[in-house]
């Protein structure tokens, strides 16, 4: 089982890990700051770089089998070698920042206007959410816009926790989906705790504070359904 870093401090960029099996390009660690994408974020790529070889590029991150498997160009190095592992920091920084704007997204429309997500997804700085809505405006956007700029300009703290499966299913806003997107087997809840706005169950990083976000603009709004409507967003330098 590979220990997964992202999980507990986001802001690891290299770290040093041993090869424990390879299946063709495919590289398994014993631990690994990489994120393997989940919950509409999109995977980190970076490098692996062997003790006695050349660097490798990590292309793509996947979960597979339980498994957390690097996708290397070139020829992987062999199992029990020695590996340095550095992310690609701009492109991981903007996932922080917008999967956090989601959030921050997330936590007004559900306090302020009591909606559940029925989907979303981001690249890095770009984004969109879908709500349980019956109807949505060119004012409700602007709203909406203002209301998650005040919540960046809060700065709220941002920590990660876990709690056993149980006691996590006990507190029903953890789960803000319309759907509980939560695997059977998983016997313990992460959660992602904005301090004051949010807290919910979830497996992708963020920054530490709102505002490190920056600035939440809304790009466009529209119907996906009779009452499920979209959000587009768009993570911008303060």
């Amino acid at each position: 089982m590979t220990e997964p870093i992202f999980h507990h401090d986001a802001y690891v960029r290299t770290f040093d890990a041993r090869v424990t099996a390879v299946d063709g390009a495919s590289v398994v660690l014993d631990r690994t700051a990489f994120f393997p994408g989940g919950g509409g974020q999109p995977c980190d790529v970076g490098t692996l770089a062997p003790s006695d070889g050349p660097t490798l590029r990590v292309a793509a991150v996947r979960r597979r089998d339980g498994e957390i498997r690097h996708e290397v160009d070139g020829p992987p190095p062999a199992p029990g070698a020695a590996v340095r592992g550095e992310l690609d920091w701009d492109n991981r920084r903007k996932l922080m920042r917008t999967h956090t704007a989601l959030h921050i997204l997330c936590g007004v429309v559900w306090r302020d206007f009591g909606a559940y997500v029925t989907g979303g997804n981001m690249t890095p700085l770009a984004a969109r959410m879908d709500f349980e809505l019956e109807r949505m405006s060119a004012d409700f956007a602007e709203r909406v816009e203002e209301l998650a700029n005040a919540e960046i300009r809060m700065a709220r703290p941002i920590s990660v926790r876990f709690l056993p499966r149980e006691e996590a299913l006990a507190h029903p806003d953890l789960i803000r989906t319309k759907i509980n997107l939560l695997p059977e087997g998983i016997a313990e809840v992460r959660v992602v705790d904005i301090a004051g706005l949010d807290v919910q169950a979830d497996g992708g990083t963020h920054v530490a504070d709102t505002s490190e976000v920056g600035r939440i603009r809304v790009v466009g709004h529209e119907s996906k359904g009779r009452i499920n409507k979209r959000l587009r967003i768009a993570v911008e330098d303060a």
